[in-house]
């Protein structure tokens, strides 16, 4: 199954929200800041991850975007920042 490479940017009001969404991130993350984490998943993980997060988050307070990163395009890094970038991907 094909993997995309996607840039998730949530705004989290409730410090303890805040913390349950970072940890959620912590295992699909492969690149990324800490509220802005590339993750590189499938559709069939994305959706779960969507799943997931409407029961994490409070539709009324809280912010999430989850952007598709287009492998074509040519990314730009400043300072520390890097992005994912292998031919290969493997769970062990």
């Amino acid at each position: 199954m094909a993997r995309t490479l996607y840039l998730i940017a949530y705004d989290v009001c409730h410090p303890k929200r805040l913390a349950k969404v970072g940890r959620y991130f912590h295992s699909y993350r492969v690149a990324g800041q800490k509220s802005v984490p590339e993750i590189w998943v499938t559709g069939t993980e994305l959706q779960r991850i969507q799943h997931d997060l409407e029961n994490l988050l409070n539709p009324h307070e809280d912010r999430l975007h989850i952007i598709a990163l287009d492998p074509r395009q040519q990314r730009h890094c400043l300072g520390q920042a890097q992005t994912f970038n292998t031919p290969f991907f493997s769970v062990v």
